[in-house]
């Protein structure tokens, strides 16, 4: 190639870089004008919007500066979103049955729990939006939690994007896990929760426990891990109540595959109780045996000192009544997942979250049962009839029984039974 024909070639480059780099400098300041034109309209409406905007010029433009096709102006879209219903109808309107059905709770109650959120929900207006208000982040979470819902079903219904619901969601799950799951679920007045439960039939007790099934997707790592004794994917939940089906202790993010007296022996709870340390030093009398202040459970846990559980095989009459006594205490744990259930349906459909989110939801939603239970809300029958249609697709798996006991703990055991027969005698 001839060296003039190479400094034309050069040149034409040049010019052309020059003529992109010019479109693009134009290109950027229209953008800004319009941001700014774009700006000034949102501060003077009531509703914000969403903007999608990119920098650079596309493809067509470098085209046009090519001079292969005309120039068109580049227009901005904005996806309106409402939030006529919640602003205007929801926290102006709806009475207190209407709350109760949706939220799961008065709306005191809503109110009072927002209030207690505040420190971690807060956020600051920025130039380009206001900050969703910390009710509607709760009423988000809650309606999510409390629905089988989909996030676009939410996100439409609340008037934001499908992302913002699911980043709520967690945000607002994290932040209950974190102010309030020590305060309230705690143990609380252990004499309190001893005469309850002694009012029920079984002395010195302070608590029933169990575990539970929450149906998830299947993990991408160390599936079958999770896959339990009835084919689908869990993770288990183990909780201690107390007698008016309250929780007072919590485990939760154990693979469905794990036995529940492995889940329990791996428990601080565990640790706590086999040192003492859990309940005051309180022990009683039966018989001629000293009985410590127990916890009842099912045939999965260890008999052990402080771990009442049910005799198995042949039963006689006396064991038949001890079985009986301790099996209509231990009923509290079992009923107080059914409700936790049934107010958070959410725990009844596979979970879409990812492992180390999954654990803070079911958490979040312990700490909302025992939030609706301490404020006396209500319990609607409608929703153990949705509960059990979802949980029939996810039936809790049998546990084999454990015959591992302590000495001591037959010893209290047989104590017990004796007594609770001649307790009958006497009547």
């Amino acid at each position: 190639m001839e060296p003039s024909a190479i400094i034309a070639a050069v040149l034409s480059v040049v010019n052309t870089s020059r003529l992109i780099v010019h479109l693009f400098q134009n290109q950027m300041q229209r953008n800004r004008a319009r941001r700014q034109r774009k700006l000034r309209e949102d501060m003077n409406s009531e509703r914000g919007t969403d903007l999608s905007q990119s920098t650079g010029p596309r493809p067509v433009e470098i085209m046009v500066a090519m001079g292969h096709v005309d120039p068109v102006e580049r227009r901005f879209w904005a996806r309106e979103t409402s939030t006529d219903w919640w602003d205007r109808i929801v926290l102006q309107v709806w009475d207190e049955s209407q709350w109760l059905r949706n939220f799961r709770m008065r709306k005191g109650t809503f109110l009072e729990l927002c209030e207690l959120l505040s420190p971690a929900l807060k956020r600051q207006d920025t130039r380009m939006r206001a900050a969703l208000t910390i009710q509607k982040r709760v009423a988000i979470a809650q309606w999510k939690l409390a629905t089988p819902d989909s996030y676009r079903s939410l996100a439409n219904q609340f008037g934001v994007g499908k992302s913002t619901v699911g980043v709520d969601v967690m945000q607002v799950a994290h932040a209950i896990v974190d102010l309030l799951l020590s305060k309230v679920v705690t143990l609380g007045d252990v004499q309190v929760i001893i005469d309850g439960f002694s009012a029920m039939g079984f002395p010195n007790c302070g608590g029933a426990i169990d575990g539970t099934h929450i149906p998830i997707l299947g993990p991408d790592h160390q599936g079958s891990q999770y896959i339990n004794r009835k084919g689908y994917f869990s993770m288990v939940l183990q909780a201690l109540v107390d007698h008016k089906g309250r929780f007072t202790n919590i485990n939760v993010g154990w693979p469905g595959k794990v036995h529940d007296a492995r889940v329990f022996k791996n428990s601080g709870l565990f640790r706590w109780l086999q040192q003492g340390v859990y309940f005051p030093d309180r022990k009683i009398t039966v018989g001629d045996v000293e009985m410590p202040t127990v916890i009842l459970g099912d045939p999965a846990y260890p008999l052990m000192p402080w771990l009442m559980k049910p005799y198995t095989g042949a039963l006689d009459t006396e064991k038949e009544l001890f079985n009986y006594r301790l099996s209509k205490c231990r009923m509290v744990v079992e009923c107080a997942f059914g409700r936790l259930k049934g107010r958070w349906r959410s725990l009844l459909i596979r979970s879409d979250l990812s492992q180390t989110n999954i654990p803070i939801v079911i958490a979040a939603c312990c700490v909302l049962h025992n939030l609706c239970e301490s404020k006396g809300e209500t319990f609607m029958a409608g929703w153990e009839v949705e509960a059990n249609r979802l949980a029939a697709d996810y039936a809790q798996p049998d546990t084999r029984a454990i015959r591992r006991s302590q000495r001591d703990a037959l010893r209290i055991r047989e104590a017990l039974k004796a007594s609770f027969q001649s307790e009958l005698g006497n009547q």
